[in-house]
């Protein structure tokens, strides 16, 4: 039974008991009274059990909600920082790559411009001998034609 009904039980004896004539003072069966005392000893202790159970389950409960919940910030604050490193990196990754295509870009233009420099190298080369080459021609054909002019003077 509950304690609060046990308490009323004996609030209803005492407000429902007969008056002791010119006094403020009921009359009450003693026996009732030890009876409800009884019944209240009996119920208190269990419920007092029970509210201990209840304290106890609603702190386990609170300290394993606070567990999850560091568990919780933990994982998270090792994300953060796993996301954070990875940022890290993916921005080295970024300023190395730009640095190579950078390199590179540098590489080519040095290799294109010592090209173009060896190309006209060569083809003034080419220009200079050929010029040695048509000048020779031109002589070649000039001494056919003042080879057939002398040639008909000597007859």
């Amino acid at each position: 039974m509950d304690v609060l009904v046990l308490i009323d039980k004996l609030d209803d004896l005492v407000h429902n008991a007969k008056p002791v004539p010119l006094t403020d003072q009921v009359r009450v069966d003693k026996e009732e009274i030890y009876d409800i005392l009884d019944q209240m000893r009996a119920t208190i202790p269990e419920e007092i059990k029970q509210a201990r159970w209840i304290v106890k389950e609603r702190q386990e409960m609170l300290a394993e909600a606070k567990r999850e919940a560091e568990r919780i910030v933990k994982e998270a604050r090792e994300r953060q920082e796993r996301l954070i490193s990875q940022e890290e990196v993916t921005k080295a990754a970024e300023r190395a790559a730009e640095d190579i295509i950078e390199d590179a870009r540098a590489r080519e233009r040095e290799i294109r411009l010592g090209a173009e420099d060896y190309a006209d190298e060569i083809l003034n080369t080419l220009e200079v001998n050929l010029s040695k080459f048509i000048a020779a021609v031109q002589r070649g054909r000039e001494r056919l034609q003042g080879k057939d002019e002398p040639a008909e003077v000597a007859r």
